[in-house]
């Protein structure tokens, strides 16, 4: 190999024009006349780094922690909401009953609200970084699904006093929106880059 270097720069000082002699592990340019030789490994992007501001790791730590009170929220809407069927089918409605059931839908609002407003800074602060970006994107848009199912839900409830079928409908859309909900949640638990 080095005779074939030292021969190589030997043709080039003197100006000979035969063949040209290629170095061993060199490959010939695609213009081998020039005398140009191509670089023929493919060069890497270098790495961007991502910088988090301190708010965002402040509101990831909220709504992680708001994310763990969803579902004892949601276990004691659907009991509160099932006895409060069974009692409208039995025409014994408690008044305790609707409020406790309204408080704890109250509850969800406010959660939902913390988590959505919280949720959409740490998606626009992690806009630019590529890793997790498919998981963060299918949460966020199962998460605005509950979200408008929820709203939907709340609107339904005042006709779901009128009669058993608006009940049902109500139900219907409020376990619909905790299934999409619990759904993005655990998604966001079990799927790791």
């Amino acid at each position: 190999m080095l005779l074939q270097l030292m021969a190589a720069a030997a043709l080039t000082s003197t100006g000979h024009s035969g063949p040209r002699i290629e170095p061993i592990g060199f490959a010939p340019s695609a213009r081998a006349d020039t005398g140009v030789v191509a670089d023929t490994v493919p060069r890497r992007k270098r790495p961007r780094a991502i910088e988090y501001s301190d708010s965002y790791y402040t509101m990831l730590r909220i709504h992680q922690i708001a994310s763990y009170t969803e579902f004892p929220l949601f276990g004691a809407e659907y009991i509160l909401g099932e006895r409060l069927l069974k009692e409208d089918r039995t025409g014994f409605p408690s008044s305790g009953l609707k409020t406790a059931h309204t408080a704890v839908a109250l509850g969800l609002g406010a959660l939902f609200t913390i988590n959505t407003l919280t949720g959409g800074w740490i998606l626009y602060e992690s806009r630019s970084d590529p890793a997790g970006r498919t998981r963060r994107v299918i949460h966020s848009l199962a998460m605005l699904g509950a979200d408008a199912g929820f709203a939907w839900s709340g609107a339904s409830g005042g006709p779901a006093k009128q009669s058993t079928a608006d009940a049902s409908h109500h139900r219907t859309i409020a376990v619909s929106s905790m299934a999409l909900a619990t759904a993005g949640t655990v998604m966001m638990w079990l799927w790791h880059d």
